[in-house]
């Protein structure tokens, strides 16, 4: 790694689908509401850190910078 990339921060490399999943879904949302494919965006999008599911195992929402730099 680069130290220019240390300074600016990491690109997250996201699929077209995936950015047009960020798109859509600018604040929470309900997992339940979403369909099998989303699910499946919204599992990877957790494990890139770009999204949190919040304690009640039911509601995805944006990661903030906070909880993505503690990762």
């Amino acid at each position: 790694m680069k130290i220019n990339q240390l300074l600016s921060g990491v690109d997250i490399a996201t699929t077209n689908e995936e950015q047009e999943f960020l798109e859509n879904h600018h604040g929470g949302v309900r997992l339940t509401a979403l369909d099998d494919r989303g699910q499946w965006l919204a599992q990877n999008l957790v494990r890139k850190g770009l999204f949190t599911i919040s304690k009640d195992s039911n509601t995805l929402r944006r990661a903030t910078k906070d909880e993505t730099s503690n990762k």
